[in-house]
């Protein structure tokens, strides 16, 4: 089973991409609704959290787990790692790799990439870090857009309210010209129309490019990740809090079979 985690909706869109490269994965995905955003907290808090989510789902049986959440991706990935033996993913690699892939022809020198993200995700630098690392030949730039999670969670992706937000909030990169932007949260990509409008001809790279490493590192038929063959895997939301609009939302992105419920904070330490 696929354990996959997020601070609230928008690692859904993860979920759905690794459903559809792995159709026949059990996945079990835990939304912290209750406690979102993460952007906004400590790396210590942030840990913290994560640490009882992926014990939380070791224990109702994932053999691998994906942070769906970038904040927790870039400040708690390798402690993770180092207190767990399961294999444990992260989104920002796989993003990085997909950003820095040619389009069409070789990358230029001044080739521009933007990272979108939280005040956490930014504040860290670990998308910086790790272009920086595996391309010289980029200029980086990041942008910290922390209205972009309640924006969603609010139900204003799609409204004129929410592009008007959108537009005003990306207005300092505009002269700056990226050829690439990184959306360097699983809020983001419900975005992409907006994003889109402010930058029509830059190309929108997202987290759920993790879904091609995990299959292409882990999949195997009849392997641990699912049962193999031509069978769909279960698929399972637990969140902290049921709200409608998560209501709503979960079964516009996974459909109606996947089974929802919601359980207490406390339960993550029994």
């Amino acid at each position: 089973m696929i354990g996959i985690f997020d601070s609230g909706i928008g690692g859904l869109t993860v979920a759905r991409e690794i459903r559809k490269k792995i159709p026949s994965a059990d996945i079990l995905y835990f939304g912290d609704v209750a406690r979102m955003p993460y952007g906004n907290k400590s790396p210590e808090t942030v840990t913290e959290y994560s640490r009882e989510i992926v014990r939380y789902l070791i224990g109702r049986g994932a053999e691998t787990i994906v942070i769906a959440c970038n904040t927790a991706s870039a400040v708690a990935a390798a402690k993770l790692r180092r207190e767990f033996s399961v294999p444990i993913f992260d989104v920002i690699a796989p993003a990085v790799s997909e950003a820095l892939r040619p389009m069409g022809r070789a990358p230029r020198a001044d080739r521009r990439i933007a990272v979108l993200g939280t005040r956490g995700t930014v504040g860290s630098g670990a998308y910086q870090k790790a272009l920086a690392a595996a391309s010289k030949k980029v200029k980086v730039m990041a942008l910290a857009c922390p209205i972009f999670v309640p924006l969603v969670e609010e139900g204003y992706a799609g409204t004129a309210e929410g592009a008007e937000i959108v537009k005003h909030t990306l207005r300092p990169l505009v002269s700056r010209k990226p050829e690439t932007l990184i959306l360097g949260c699983t809020h983001y990509p419900l975005l992409r129309k907006e994003i889109r409008a402010v930058f029509p001809k830059a190309r929108l790279v997202d987290s759920s490019a993790v879904a091609l490493d995990l299959r292409r590192d882990l999949f195997q038929p009849m392997s641990r990740l699912g049962r193999g063959g031509k069978k769909t895997g279960r698929i399972e939301i637990v969140v902290t809090d049921l709200t409608p609009h998560f209501l709503r939302f979960a079964r516009k992105i996974i459909g109606s079979a996947a089974k929802i419920k919601k359980i207490g904070v406390e339960r993550l330490n029994k």
